[in-house]
């Protein structure tokens, strides 16, 4: 048997070590699409064989079923002010903890700690933090002989407060923009101190496009997770999207579908659907915004 040259050999150990990956995504991702997307063409209810019904889920779903507008309403909802806020919050907090003060690591940690806690035990929290009656939040503001809104209770305050507890893991976010913060040189702060620049100046001219990709990062990233909201809403609503669906999202529509009523079929539709959206809104996103991030080494084609 003729022996193996080192390229040979180094090859042969390459493809084994990326092996597992290259299998874990055929069999746990890949296969499990292709599988949906054949899926979403039948009526499938898990019991039985699937049945070949061509475009049918499509058409219930854009001309027949107005819980499917209804969630995808409360999704852009969300989207629309938790993103926002979620990246001016983290971007701000990161800002707060890049300077040099006492006991900075504490108040490091103390930050990015909630976004470390699992959701559904942070959403257990807030669900009594927001109790009408005798939550925390309500009784300081009866204190301070303020509104106590219903929160949860209401249609108009349900989706502000699940937008409300989103702040509470803003430590993602943030870690992430701390690093950014920390790779911009000093000398570009110091040449424009020497050239007149006060820090607004410095902040917009340095900070701003130096930090853009981190932005943008954090945007794209802030769009596709607001897209997928589900944890907060089926414990903090008891499972059920209330009050009148107001808190029943996109995703929290799809698995009512799917492992609730076993429309299977259907439920891979709406995630297909769900697929395309993510995907459209990405690529504008890349289109208009991606433009305007600033690269150290020039454009990223």
């Amino acid at each position: 048997m003729p022996k193996l040259s080192l390229a040979k050999r180094e090859a042969i150990a390459c493809y084994l070590f990326i092996a597992p990956c290259i299998l874990g995504l055929l069999i746990f991702t890949l296969g499990p699409m292709f599988a949906s997307f054949f899926i979403a063409f039948t009526d499938w209810d898990i019991m039985t064989h699937p049945v070949w019904i061509g475009l049918d889920n499509y058409k219930e779903i854009f001309t027949d079923d107005p819980i499917f507008w209804k969630s995808l309403g409360n999704t852009v909802y969300y989207t629309v002010f938790a993103v926002p806020l979620g990246l001016i919050g983290s971007f701000l907090l990161a800002l707060l903890l890049n300077t040099k003060v006492k006991g900075l690591s504490f108040f490091r940690t103390a930050f990015y700690l909630p976004a470390i806690v699992p959701a559904v035990a942070s959403s257990m929290l807030w669900l009594w933090i927001l109790q009408p009656e005798f939550g925390l939040l309500n009784s300081f503001l009866r204190l301070l002989h303020l509104p106590t809104p219903p929160w949860m209770a209401d249609p108009s305050w349900s989706k502000p407060a699940i937008i409300f507890t989103m702040l509470w893991g803003l430590g993602n976010g943030m870690i992430i923009y701390l690093a950014g913060l920390q790779g911009i040189p000093e000398q570009l702060y110091e040449a424009a101190s020497i050239d007149g620049a006060n820090a607004w100046h410095q902040f917009w001219q340095i900070t701003i496009p130096q930090m853009s990709p981190v932005i943008f990062f954090n945007l794209i990233m802030g769009m596709i997770g607001a897209l997928q909201v589900f944890t907060q809403a089926f414990v903090m609503s008891n499972g059920l999207g209330g009050p009148a669906d107001s808190t029943l999202f996109y995703v929290f529509y799809i698995y009512n579908k799917g492992f609730r009523e076993f429309q299977m079929g259907y439920a891979c539709a709406l995630a297909w659907i769900l697929f395309v959206i993510v995907l459209l809104i990405t690529l504008i996103q890349f289109k208009f915004i991606g433009k305007k991030v600033y690269y150290e080494f020039g454009d990223v084609k």
